[in-house]
């Protein structure tokens, strides 16, 4: 059991990092977009990308990988529908599992920014003259940077502890595909055992969410010294 879990728990890191990678950068830009597109007279894009977040977070997820799949395996035949193995087969699950990641992002980072917006330091930056640019880079994005970390932390546990429904789905030889053999199997120690790495990996997972937290925000390094 154990060496399965060895050889599986890689692949569904592999599919982890991926939706990651493509989650992390949009839901960021269109958290960004639909902040700074409040504020203003014509707020198309800020409706039109809550919009799409807001289906990101309702749509189930083996809804979406069936529509996925059938789009772009069956009618373009653009990638194979299921099995584990190079780039190829990687596109799919991954882009099913940051849909809903990319919209928890978007929502968050769009909140965050609007907070931000309204604090004295930013409107001081601006009486400055300082470029848009650098205030979103430095004064805004550095301020939410904490909230989105702990998204994208809580976000990258949940997908190493196996995505069963992707996995299963497009048959990639992960952790997730793993309990769900197990379960249908009836095979309690392989549940087990895959319920115990899935806890200490999001355990281990938030820990260091929780360490990064002092190299992004000094005042937190600060509160450490004083306690």
């Amino acid at each position: 059991m154990l060496t399965d879990i060895s050889l599986k728990f890689p692949n569904t890191m592999i599919l982890a990092f991926a939706a990651m990678l493509v989650s992390i950068p949009f839901g960021i830009a269109l958290g960004f977009l639909s902040a700074l597109s409040a504020g203003r007279r014509s707020r198309f894009l800020e409706k039109f990308i809550d919009t799409i977040s807001i289906s990101g977070l309702s749509i189930p997820v083996f809804w979406s990988a069936i529509i996925i799949m059938m789009i772009f395996s069956l009618k373009l035949k653009l990638f194979p529908p299921s099995g584990t193995g190079d780039i190829r087969f990687l596109v799919l699950p991954a882009l099913v599992l940051a849909i809903p990641a990319t919209a928890t992002l978007a929502r968050v980072t769009k909140t965050t920014v609007i907070e931000i917006l309204k604090m004295p330091y930013i409107t001081t930056a601006r009486s400055k003259g300082l470029s848009l640019t650098r205030i979103n880079l430095i004064h805004v994005l550095r301020n939410a940077i904490i909230p989105i970390v702990t998204i994208i932390g809580l976000d990258f546990g949940s997908y190493l502890n196996g995505a069963v429904v992707t996995e299963t789905i497009f048959g990639w030889d992960g952790l997730g595909r793993f309990t769900m053999e197990g379960i249908i199997k009836r095979d309690y120690p392989v549940i087990m055992g895959c319920i115990i790495v899935g806890t200490v990996v999001f355990v281990i997972v938030n820990l260091i969410t929780d360490v990064i937290y002092q190299y992004l925000d000094p005042r937190i390094r600060l509160n450490v010294k004083k306690g």
